[in-house]
């Protein structure tokens, strides 16, 4: 079987997601996970399109080691040199220079003729090559492109010095037929050098993105590219995750390996879900929580006479574990920190102290721990780290027929405890309204969403929020065994965010 390589971009195409907001520590957790994933390259962000993303991936270049590190570019001179300012630490670093190849784009947007457009890449893909070992090069648009004119792009660019020619289906217009039978093409036509690679990269936008990228692996493309749990603008990118098992479960179709570890997927799903705030459906191949139900009363006798009737996926497979070890309350330091290991954390003394207190204060509330509250309690930890506004205490008076108050006490970064009420014309609405006081900022709550982590009277809560300040948008999320007390850290964690942005920009 021959090899595959894998480009992750959920850093990149994935947080172009409408209200997606990481910070710079939310972006390295990723990075981290996907890392342990086993994705080939990342696609850490877009260097020259704010200070944030530059950060971002020079933060995550120094950081990560075992994998090759990519930045997207226009055909700019600018956005090039700003992307090896951002890289020249990575191991590997790889540039991922795009442009337009469609009729409609190179008339209305670029307003370029066909030969400006191979000089441009030309020139480019030249001075790129001065820096990076590895360039790439996206034919935005290709799936709406001429054939004839892909072939010349595409030439211009291997002459160059590129060595990965990606040819994207930007608006997800492409069927699978159309789509391998373009890259059939390419393959005969193109004047490939010994290096070259083809590397598809598709979005959903008519539900086809992960038919079209195994299309196009049927067509022989030595790179597929896409996001964790499919997320991107409009409907999204090719779901990695799904593309992963059914490479695995139909490998006498495909007859392609890969380096990804089946058994990180539903643990990366978890991650990107919770820090993007974007839900998993239930019923989503793979990850959604409906993956490996059976209601069916016919498909529940199948399933247990022998599983293999009605799932063609088992759930250890991809890390969904149905016996987890349950700890309580007097449950030790070694068993926690043995269950911790088991599960692919190496926390520092700081972080286990801090995690095995918490642990501890949820074990008094909640009469069994599962694995999937342990995961909540590292995330918990590993992302928020010190922040100007710690949640320390909530009290809630609730009448049914009348205006609601709260009360809030936030530690601040000199450990000093304030405390401020408010009232609302809900529970939620009093809270937020005491915490703004406090920390004199004023937000506009723009989505709140609310999910179990686990199950049962006792499961945790986690609530997603989305805060807007000065036109910009900030994702936050908490976690508790309250759905208040989750509330309001969801609350906080966006705030922080809004605070240290408009403390640089006052700088």
């Amino acid at each position: 079987m021959s090899k595959l390589v894998v480009l992750d971009t959920t850093l990149r195409d994935g947080e172009q997601s409408p209200g997606v907001n990481l910070n710079k520590r939310e972006k390295l957790q990723i990075a981290k996970q996907l890392e342990r994933f086993g994705v080939d390259v990342l696609e850490a962000g877009f260097a020259a399109s704010s200070r944030g993303d530059f950060e971002s991936i020079e933060l995550i270049a120094k950081e990560i080691r075992s994998l090759s590190i990519c930045s997207l570019s226009r055909a700019l001179i600018r956005d090039i040199d700003t992307s090896w300012d951002a890289l020249k630490h990575a191991a590997d670093p790889r540039l991922h220079i795009f442009l337009a190849t469609s009729k409609i784009h190179m008339e209305h947007k670029l307003r370029m003729s066909e030969q400006d457009v191979l000089d441009t890449i030309y020139k480019t893909v030249k001075h790129a090559r001065s820096f990076f070992p590895v360039v790439q090069v996206s034919a935005e648009d290709a799936g709406r492109s001429t054939k004839e004119f892909l072939v010349k792009f595409s030439n211009a660019a291997i002459n160059a010095g590129a060595q990965v020619i990606n040819i994207p289906d930007t608006v997800g217009y492409s069927t699978p037929e159309e789509y391998g039978e373009l890259f059939k093409f390419l393959r005969e036509n193109v004047d490939t050098k010994a290096d070259t690679i083809f590397s598809c990269h598709c979005h959903n936008d008519l539900g086809m993105a992960v038919g079209n990228s195994l299309a196009a692996i049927r067509a022989g493309v030595e790179q597929v590219e896409g996001t964790i749990n499919g997320i991107g603008e409009r409907a999204g990118n090719a779901a990695l995750e799904e593309i992963a098992v059914a490479l695995h479960i139909r490998k006498d179709l495909f007859n392609r390996t890969t380096n990804l570890n089946l058994r990180e997927i539903k643990q990366t799903s978890t991650l990107v879900s919770r820090l993007t705030g974007l839900a998993v459906q239930k019923n989503k191949a793979i990850v959604g929580a409906n993956a490996f139900a059976h209601e069916s009363g016919i498909h529940q006798d199948g399933v247990l006479k022998e599983s293999t009737t009605y799932e063609i996926i088992s759930p250890s497979l991809v890390g969904v574990e149905r016996n987890n070890l349950v700890l309580g309350k007097h449950s030790g330091r070694h068993a926690f920190t043995e269950r911790l290991q088991e599960l692919g954390y190496d926390l520092t003394k700081e972080e286990s102290d801090h995690v095995f207190k918490e642990f501890k204060r949820l074990a008094d509330l909640k009469k069994d721990i599962v694995d999937d509250d342990l995961h909540a309690l590292v995330l918990g930890e590993k992302v928020s780290g010190k922040n100007k506004y710690e949640f320390s205490e909530l009290n809630v008076a609730f009448n049914s027929n009348s205006i609601q108050t709260a009360t809030v006490s936030i530690k601040l970064e000199n450990d000093q405890v304030v405390q401020d009420a408010a009232t609302g014309k809900g529970s939620i609405e009093a809270i937020y309204n005491a915490i703004e006081r406090i920390i004199n900022l004023s937000c506009h709550l723009e989505d709140y969403r609310i999910q179990s982590i686990s199950h049962g009277e006792d499961a945790l809560a986690q609530v997603n929020v989305i805060l807007s300040n000065n036109a910009k948008k900030y994702t936050g999320f908490g976690i508790a065994n309250d759905v208040l007390e989750a509330s309001a850290k969801a609350y906080l964690y966006a705030a922080n965010k809004v605070q240290k942005e408009v403390a640089v920009t006052q700088v």
